[in-house]
């Protein structure tokens, strides 16, 4: 490898490094991809973690963002293996009454379900929902001057709202915690501006493509992006832990698919002094803290609807989720905690053996903190399952430390890759013409710590790809995928 010469070296084979990759060798350079494990995929990694036989998604598991990818849907990631399974219940949140609010594919049924908000919900989502195929190459990409700017005003308009603002338009308490359950996705608490856009991208996608959990395990669309690069010709080594710059071959472009901490330890002397000040003063949000469960059983929620659903928010009314989420954000550690649970063995038969099943669950803590949150989250389940615990066969627990060392992107359990509040949204990690390039010419971020953040979709490696080869090589990256929209597109989510 060192006598080897390459147009381009990405370092780091998570969704956005495997993005950039791909871009680079589609373009016809000679491309090499660099991964520090033995097992590629970063976040995209599934093992047995808790018995043998049982498959546990070790980082992320629900795939909303990756089915609805402008950049993966121009992939032909199918003839690698990649099967998507969309459970009918995109996600559900139940409440202690046995009751539960769920959104499903069609955005009319619902509507229907919240009852006396239904017509407030279809106001909201209806409009966006149409636009989305005009307006999502923007919302998951750098700012930019958009194509379709009155679509875009009205999703900014809504998306720049605190969570806690926008679900003052809702007057039920499912509604309120169906939305806050969304909205904590942006692991930030809901007063924050901002809060409100991850809710409503997640609600978008639930509308149009669902929220689809890849068969076999989140590995299985790391293997396929990995074959699809070989395939086109490019290279890839694991077990090469990168330290720094001088352990690269040499080669035209570097682009890294890590964070601003671990770029100042591999490239911090070829950096401008300020471009190193600002780096450090690059913030990382709430960490996590993951359990998986091998289960002698389905978990037995209260509610009928979350047996049909792969994701389920447990976390109560809005009041109690945000609560929750500011108590976190403050340094402190709930007791009841917002669980984000998924069941991908429900729907996924390679899962887990025969009548037996898995669950994967995490709730958000301070960055760095090492409090053991198993009883808190356990305690969530149960809550809203009664007789969870007496299923448990086998369990494996990731405090922050731990999931920093398995993936060193996620800084202090921070798997957002930097807090995406509204100050590093579009500036992350940095305040610059291009978020993508760093000060040395040749070197690029291609990481969650660029637009548009966290989330498996792989925008982030595409933009920072495309931004190298134009300048670099003074070539075009290959275009994002444009969905085909009609009159009728407006009347079918009525429907």
């Amino acid at each position: 490898m060192r006598n080897t010469e390459y147009d381009a070296v990405v370092v780091g084979s998570g969704p956005n490094g495997l993005a950039a990759a791909i871009v680079l060798q589609q373009a016809g350079l000679q491309v090499l991809l660099l991964e520090g494990k033995k097992e590629l995929g970063g976040g995209l990694r599934t093992t047995e973690l808790t018995l043998p036989g049982f498959r546990h998604d070790v980082c992320s598991a629900i795939h909303p963002l990756a089915a609805g990818s402008p950049f993966f849907q121009i992939l032909p990631l199918a003839q690698y293996g990649l099967e998507y399974i969309t459970p009918p219940i995109a996600a559900a949140h139940p409440f202690d009454d046995g009751t539960a609010a769920t959104v499903t594919g069609s955005l009319a049924e619902t509507a229907r379900r919240l009852g006396a908000d239904g017509p407030a919900y279809q106001q909201l989502l209806e409009p966006l929902v149409a636009a989305w195929p005009g307006i999502v190459n923007d919302v998951l990409a750098p700012l930019q001057l958009p194509k379709h700017p009155l679509d875009m005003a009205r999703f900014g308009l809504s998306a720049l709202q605190p969570a806690t603002w926008l679900t003052s338009r809702f007057q039920t308490k499912e509604a309120r915690g169906l939305f806050a359950g969304m909205a904590a996705h942006a692991i930030q608490p809901l007063a924050n501006l901002t809060t409100s856009a991850i809710g409503l991208v997640l609600l978008i996608a639930a509308h149009r493509k669902g929220w689809p959990l890849p068969k076999g395990g989140s590995q299985s669309i790391a293997d396929a992006l990995a074959a699809h690069f070989v395939a086109l010709g490019g290279r890839i080594e694991t077990g090469t832990f990168v330290k720094s710059l001088a352990e690269l071959p040499s080669a035209r472009a570097v682009l890294f698919d890590i964070t601003p901490a671990q770029l100042l330890r591999v490239a911090g002397h070829s950096l401008s002094t300020v471009y190193q000040w600002q780096l450090r003063r690059y913030r990382y949000g709430m960490g996590v803290f993951k359990v998986d469960w091998a289960l002698d059983g389905p978990v037995p929620f209260a509610a009928a609807e979350c047996a049909q659903a792969g994701t389920v928010h447990l976390g109560g009314t809005l009041e109690e989720i945000a609560a929750g989420e500011k108590a976190a954000a403050r340094g402190l550690h709930p007791e009841k905690p917002f669980v984000l649970l998924a069941q991908q063995s429900l729907f996924d038969s390679t899962r887990a053996p025969a009548g037996k099943h898995t669950a994967w669950a995490y709730c958000h803590v301070p960055n760095g903190s090492r409090h053991d949150m198993t009883e808190a989250i356990e305690r969530q389940v149960e809550r809203f399952a009664p007789g969870f615990r007496e299923r448990i066969l086998g369990r494996h627990t990731f405090d922050t430390a731990q999931l920093e060392a398995y993936n060193p992107n996620y800084v202090g359990g921070d798997i957002n890759g930097g807090l995406l509040d509204v100050s590093q949204l579009f500036t992350r990690p940095a305040l610059r013409a291009s978020p993508y390039r760093t000060s040395q010419p040749g070197l690029y971020l291609c990481s969650s710590a660029t637009p548009p953040g966290g989330g498996v979709h792989g925008m982030c490696g595409y933009h920072a790809a495309s931004r190298a080869l134009r300048d670099i090589f003074g070539l075009r990256p290959t275009p994002l995928y444009q969905e085909v929209t009609g009159p009728s597109a407006l009347a079918s989510l009525r429907r």
